[in-house]
């Protein structure tokens, strides 16, 4: 059962390229060495997942998730370290199942795994897959995955990599699990495939009311019940940004938040953001910016609508400085987490 007390709070990155105190942006290398040192504060700081997404374009400086969360292994000592999403479709369950289990060791087992198809399509040509396979390649990877997670000898045969016979994968993980989600972005069908296979349920919320996910949560239950297998953990990832003040938190945000949006909207299709957009979202939709108390009080509320045991905040939203990055996290573990389960608390 969840307790205010157990409910797990964390921050996500997809490595997103911050700008220097000069304001210009820096590079990749120093992007990624700014994501380690903001882990180790969040270690600090006392929040419970740190999750680095994997993608393959400008904005974004990690693609490698597995490699920068072995570096965050070697500076934090508690906290735990997951993908958000490792893009299983473009890659082989065999090699993530290495990498991740070799996470575990370096981290005294805190490594997790977050899978899903991504948002982003550019790892299907680099790496040589067809995106008219779209669906075969998640469906077979992910059957393939689960077998793995067994840490027995696997025999498996499918369209999309080499059959294997009685093959067994290693480094081994101490626990004998290793702890998997899939990231889900809202559709039925991936809620039933996650609950097939008792995975965790990561729900990606990145516009309009997080309520609206509420159903996803019944329906997880429920085909996990139909399916006769066990309900893993269920989570909510959103973009956010704190600071000391409601309106230093929208000035910080707005700039950089509308810089990525409007270049992935580009490439989309979709028109330019508008102010009233971003405020409109703050207030009635799933971006969480504003002072600890404002942020605490809707984390605390989508949690209790939603139904999850564990919130995440995608910290990194643009080009946003790296020292309000910093401060960001900083307020979120001291200030914000232990106000929504104070929150929480007295609502029980």
């Amino acid at each position: 059962m969840t307790t205010p007390e157990t409910i797990e709070f964390g921050i996500d990155t997809f490595g997103d390229i911050p700008r220097g105190d000069d304001g210009q942006l820096v590079s990749d290398a120093e992007a990624i060495r700014a994501t380690i040192a903001e882990a180790k504060l969040a270690d600090e700081v006392g929040i419970d997942v740190i999750s680095v997404g994997e993608h393959h374009r400008p904005d974004f400086a990690i693609s490698s998730p597995e490699t920068v969360l072995a570096g965050i292994a070697t500076v934090t000592e508690r906290i735990k370290l997951a993908s958000g999403v490792t893009v299983l479709s473009s890659d082989d369950p065999v090699r993530v199942f290495e990498r991740f289990s070799t996470v575990d060791a370096l981290s005294n087992g805190r490594a997790e795994v977050v899978l899903g198809r991504g948002s982003f399509t550019e790892s299907f040509p680099l790496f040589g897959f067809d995106l008219a396979d779209y669906e075969v390649l998640f469906e077979e990877k992910l059957e393939l995955f689960h077998q793995l997670l067994d840490e027995k000898p696997v025999t498996w045969q499918g369209t999309t990599r080499p059959a294997l016979v009685n093959a067994d994968v290693y480094p081994k993980t101490e626990s004998g699990r290793l702890p998997t989600w899939v990231g889900v972005g809202g559709s039925p069908q991936s809620v039933i495939r996650t609950a097939k296979y008792g995975f965790g349920l990561m729900l990606a919320v990145i516009g309009g009311s997080p309520e609206r996910f509420a159903p996803y949560v019944d329906l997880y239950h429920r085909a996990a019940e139909q399916l006769g297998t066990t309900p893993g953990p269920i989570g909510i990832h959103s973009p956010g940004f704190v600071a000391e003040t409601d309106e230093e938190a929208r000035e910080i945000t707005f700039g950089p938040f509308k810089e990525n949006r409007d270049q992935i909207g580009a490439e989309r299709g979709w028109p330019p953001m508008r102010r009233q957009e971003f405020d409109a979202e703050i207030a009635h939709g799933s971006l969480y910016v504003g002072s600890p108390e404002t942020v605490a009080r809707k984390i605390a509320a989508t949690i209790r609508s939603v139904g999850v045991g564990r919130f995440a905040l995608k910290y990194s939203n643009g080009p946003a400085p790296a020292s309000a990055r910093l401060r960001a996290i900083e307020l979120y573990g001291t200030k914000v987490v232990p106000l929504v389960r104070e929150i929480l608390a007295e609502e029980s």
